[in-house]
């Protein structure tokens, strides 16, 4: 993913927040090359913690490489683990952070199992 001009703040390097889009654009477009498309209605991901441990400055220009990773699923959640690198130093780990998945029911507003299809995605 670019890093954009608009990523940085008053500081000059990216932005805490960014990091989390970054991880979050990751994880939607892992579940929708995977055929689970994200649009609203029945049944789908909802993020209840998501965290992030900032481990060196990115700045402007240049791009990353999001790594994500899933655990073991429970009843109706997972957790992913994320690794971000700089393109260019790709052994040089930037930050590290997760967030706790779990399948729910949108209109019901409660979590429900998690469906075979995501089980298999995550090789349970």
């Amino acid at each position: 993913m670019p890093i954009r001009w608009g990523d940085m703040d008053a500081f000059g390097h990216v932005n805490n927040t960014v990091f989390f889009r970054f991880m979050e654009q990751a994880r939607i477009e892992w579940l929708e090359e995977n055929g689970l498309a994200m649009v609203g209605g029945g049944e789908g991901p909802v993020i209840v913690n998501a965290q992030c441990s900032f481990l060196r400055q990115l700045k402007y220009p240049g791009a990353v490489e999001v790594r994500t990773f899933a655990g073991p699923p429970g009843r109706s959640s997972f957790d992913t683990m994320v690794e971000i690198r700089r393109t260019d130093q790709p052994d040089l780990l930037v930050a590290e952070g997760g967030a706790k998945v779990v399948w729910v029911n949108y209109a019901e507003e409660k979590s429900v199992p998690i469906p075979a299809s995501v089980r298999a995605l995550i090789g349970t």
